[in-house]
């Protein structure tokens, strides 16, 4: 009897490389602990995974974030919606995000074009 579950199936590849933010302009460093995945500044992403770190999906659309939620396992949420496609993400806060940029997003003062490079 064969196992229903593919536990080969891997859901997260770390994936952890600086880039420079598509939005703002930031030259943002590795996390060194998970797979860097938004700018600790404007804290827009692209939307290149379809599993967390393994740059598979094609869209490339700029993820905005609209809404943060704590989740008492995973800390802070961010909740992304992709400008380009429409779909939503959902991302963990890391250490180094600019807590300014957290509290626009939470009390729905937040707008990426303030960020603008």
């Amino acid at each position: 009897m064969g196992n229903k579950y593919n536990i080969s199936m891997k859901k997260f590849f770390k994936n952890d490389e600086g880039f420079v933010c598509a939005n703002c302009g930031k030259l943002v460093g590795k996390l060194n602990y998970s797979s860097r995945g938004h700018c600790t500044n404007c804290l827009c992403s692209i939307h290149i995974d379809i599993h967390p770190g393994d740059r598979l999906n094609s869209c490339g659309g700029l993820l905005i974030p609209t809404e943060i939620t704590p989740n008492s396992k995973k800390g802070y949420v961010i909740n992304y919606t992709c400008q380009k496609c429409g779909k939503t993400h959902n991302n963990r806060t890391a250490e180094d995000d600019n807590f300014k940029t957290i509290l626009k997003v939470m009390n729905k003062t937040y707008n990426y074009l303030n960020f603008k490079k």
